[in-house]
């Protein structure tokens, strides 16, 4: 199970609700990020558990696709999803294999901005003192 803490800054009172550092659950794990552009702490989704599609009907699908860009668009995973959409996201029903997708940490407001990966004890994105992690955890996912 993946938890979430709430870190604080002492000095100037910037609170982030994220893992602290690299994370798992049953259907996703996550790694905390610091966005070098907007000085703020992400979780980002590095792998993600999705249904296992037969050879059959991938074979269908592709059969279907007309034009070239649609067939690249469908290949490449640029960006991965936010940590609220998987959070939030229900089990399929009825599916009963699955593969894993992995994904480069990356920012969730623009995947181009420049990211480090961050772990306590380490400093704030805007004043630059270590920050304090909650004892507790603030929320308990998947």
């Amino acid at each position: 199970m993946g938890r979430t803490y709430i870190f604080e800054c002492p000095q100037c009172g910037y609170q982030a609700r994220v893992s602290g550092g690299a994370d798992r659950g049953w259907h996703f794990a996550v790694q905390t990020i610091l966005c070098l552009e907007c000085k703020q702490l992400y979780d980002s989704v590095t792998r993600f558990k999705v249904p296992f599609a037969s050879p059959l009907a991938e074979a269908l699908v592709r059969k279907r696709l007309r034009s070239l860009k649609e067939a690249a668009a469908r290949r490449t995973a640029a960006r991965p999803p936010t940590f609220a959409a998987v959070l939030n996201r229900l089990p399929p029903p009825g599916a009963k294999l699955f593969r894993w997708l992995t994904f480069l940490p990356a920012c969730p407001a623009f995947p181009r901005h420049r990211i480090r990966e961050w772990n306590p004890p380490d400093r704030c994105p805007k004043c630059g003192v270590l920050m304090e992690q909650n004892a507790l955890p603030f929320r308990i996912w998947d």
